[in-house]
């Protein structure tokens, strides 16, 4: 077992690049076009191959097709590895040193227009001895260990790439009983041949995480309301259950796998007697979870991942309000601080090849006024290789700077937030509350984001609230947020504006409340409540009643699972029949009347997630006593809007509402 590092890490990041340049600039006359913040990203994903020697990348070009391609580092010849004159590659791994592993998608199909799986392919560096392993259309035959046909189009990569030394790689395939009683099947699949063959597990497993050696250990399962942890005992080659505990709500004995050590060691999240959760050392010979944890994020809940090499911890990725690296490695230490200095005012992270045999390693650069920038830099010459920027037009002078905040809440909890100000502005802002969904998951992390970069470039504040339920903050803060909708939940994002008010940030005038999703939710929500603060709502694919995702309607199909409805909403939400008067007292359905600010409606009609049902049925209910609704509906999109010509629109559609409504800066 490894010695306790005992690392406490502050939230320190941001703050100190968000102050890193004291003489903030103007913003230029003439504010940047939408489209610059939300066409698809140029570049994307760029990998290193396992020895180093290339360097494979996804490359977007303008009314063409996502290519992969890649860059021969010692010539710098590009070879155009894998393209489709009817789909765009997605995502990528290398198989080996000369062969990759891809899928698909289509970046000019909405989701209701989808038809195909991402299917499964590989190929070897040059495009050749390319082969389909798995089909895009559910019409296929089932491949065989001797047989080499496509297998199933729920056929996935898995998220770890294994050993990258060999033809073979594990993957993931779906079986269905219904949406509640899926199976992962974990194969071993030869990317040339096809062959695979099925590898032992237990039963309900649903993802997998592979050791030191690349083999499978840990395997992740689900049952009624139980999340089932299992690992491999390598001398028997059986399934041994280590942990159980309510895959919903969590709790005493919960854990989550990271990453095997050479040494045998399981290291796991845990939050072991504490109210954060951190990094613990699993003993898989004697079964006993350490009692320190050997790395923990004051303040909040580790969120990263561990950085191995040969099975021995190098380093990690974290993040608190921004993201970081700590390097245990001294070598790897020198050369982060090196790259740092070089690049001045930008978070870094930096990726060395599996099995290094060139002096190249992967950087990836950002900040909050930066879009991500991929680079390479030479450890022998010290010298940098440009690769690509995703938002290329983005020009940093004209971005916001973002910060992070903290504000005490009615009842006295700490609320963390982000604030964005445009550039050259800090008082007297029209301001935009920015909501985000979930709303159980993390919310934003400092770093350029289009959304909150593109209020600020039309002269909006931005705070986006870390309100209480929000993960990654520590069991307390995530807890107070249970059964808390259109409650305690909306009181902290309406104590978010005071706050920005009191502080002489924002114009107590010119205030308007938006978000998707929950954040639609509490949008609406927030007009109600709070009818004097919130000037004006923006919701896009919100929920409008919280009963219609417990029972849904005859017309539609969410794709809230039973086992969430029975297990998960009833003590995050609420109990449909124990809490019917609570859930309508905090339904904006119910209370649609008493909305008479202007209001801007977005769908999907292709959304299963939040159905279009939500959003007809208070629109039917609101504009009968508010003249100032404007209503849009986009047919074939879901959750969320992929096309960027449809991003385009809502967010031209939302900057002339905020123009009329809250107005922009003088």
């Amino acid at each position: 077992m490894p010695s306790p590092l005992y690392l406490t890490l502050c939230r320190c990041t941001a703050a100190l690049l968000a102050t890193a340049s004291l003489m903030l600039p103007v913003q230029a006359a003439t504010a940047p076009p939408i489209e610059h913040f939300f066409s698809n990203a140029r570049f994307s994903r760029p990998a290193l191959s396992p020895n180093g020697k290339f360097l494979a990348i996804v490359v977007g070009t303008p009314g063409k097709r996502d290519a992969l391609r890649v860059i021969d580092l010692a010539t710098n010849k590009v070879h155009a590895t894998a393209s489709f004159g009817d789909a765009d590659i997605n995502a990528f791994q290398w198989v080996n040193d000369q062969r990759l592993i891809y899928n698909v998608t289509d970046h000019q199909q909405a989701q209701g227009e989808v038809t195909h799986n991402p299917g499964l392919y590989a190929a070897n560096i040059d495009g050749s001895a390319m082969r389909q392993l798995a089909a895009r259309q559910h019409q296929y035959s089932t491949g065989t260990r001797t047989g080499g046909r496509m297998l199933s189009p729920y056929t996935f990569m898995t998220s770890q790439p294994g050993l990258q030394n060999a033809d073979s790689v594990y993957v993931q395939t779906t079986e269905f009983g219904n949406r509640d009683r899926m199976h992962t099947q974990l194969l071993l699949l030869n990317t040339v041949t096809g062959f695979w063959s099925r590898v032992k597990g237990p039963e309900h497993a649903r993802s997998w995480l592979l050791d030191h050696e690349g083999e499978p250990r840990v395997a992740i399962a689900f049952k009624e309301q139980n999340q089932l942890i299992y690992l491999r005992q390598r001398e028997t080659d059986e399934w041994k259950e280590i942990a159980s505990f309510n895959a919903f709500i969590g709790g005493q004995g919960s854990i989550d796998p990271l990453a095997f050590g050479a040494d045998g060691t399981l290291y796991v999240l845990a939050g072991k007697d504490r109210d954060t959760r951190a990094v613990h050392a699993y003993d898989t010979a004697t079964g006993k979870l350490s009692d320190e944890p050997l790395i923990e994020t004051t303040g909040y809940d580790f969120n990263g991942g561990l950085i191995m090499n040969k099975g021995v911890l190098q380093g990690f990725r974290f993040i608190t309000d921004a993201l970081s690296t700590h390097w245990i490695d001294p070598r790897m230490k020198a050369l982060q601080a090196e790259i740092d200095q070089k690049l001045g005012d930008t978070i870094n992270t930096i990726t060395r090849p599996r099995r290094p045999e060139s002096d190249w390693v992967l950087v990836e650069a950002f900040s909050d006024v930066r879009p991500r920038s991929f680079l390479l830099y030479n450890t022998a010459s010290k010298a940098f290789r440009m690769i690509g920027n995703s938002h290329p037009e983005i020009v940093p002078e004209q971005m916001g700077r973002q910060d992070a905040v903290s504000y005490k809440a009615r009842d006295g909890l700490t609320i963390p937030a982000l604030l964005t100000l445009p550039a050259g502005k800090r008082s007297k802002l029209p301001m935009v509350v920015l909501v985000h969904g979930g709303p159980y998951v993390r919310g934003s992390v400092w770093g350029w984001d289009p959304t909150s970069q593109f209020l600020a470039s039309r002269g909006y504040a931005v705070l986006e609230p870390s309100f209480r339920g929000t993960t990654g903050l520590g069991a307390k803060h995530y807890r107070a947020g249970w059964r808390q909708w259109g409650l305690a939940m909306q009181d902290d994002l309406a104590d978010g504006a005071k706050w920005a008010i009191e502080q002489g940030i924002a114009d107590g005038k010119r205030i308007c409340i938006a978000g998707a999703s929950y954040g639609g939710y509490a949008t609406l929500m927030g007009l109600i409540k709070d009818p004097d603060l919130f000037k004006c709502g923006i919701n896009w694919v919100g929920v409008t009643d919280i009963s219609l995702i417990h029972n849904g309607h005859w017309s539609f199909e969410n794709d809230t699972s039973d086992q969430y409805r029975k297990y998960g909403m009833p003590t995050l939400i609420g109990d449909v029949v124990k809490d019917a008067e609570q859930l309508k007292a905090t339904s904006p359905l119910v209370h649609a009347a008493r909305i008479k600010q202007p209001l801007l409606l977005a769908y999907g009609g292709a959304d299963r997630r939040v159905p279009q049902y939500h959003g007809n049925k208070f629109y039917e209910a609101v504009k009968h006593t508010n003249p100032n609704v404007e209503w849009v509906v986009y047919p074939n999109e879901g959750h969320g809007f992929v096309l960027p010509e449809n991003r385009i629109d809502f967010f031209t559609r939302m900057e002339k509402f905020l123009t009329r409504t809250i107005g922009q800066t003088p």
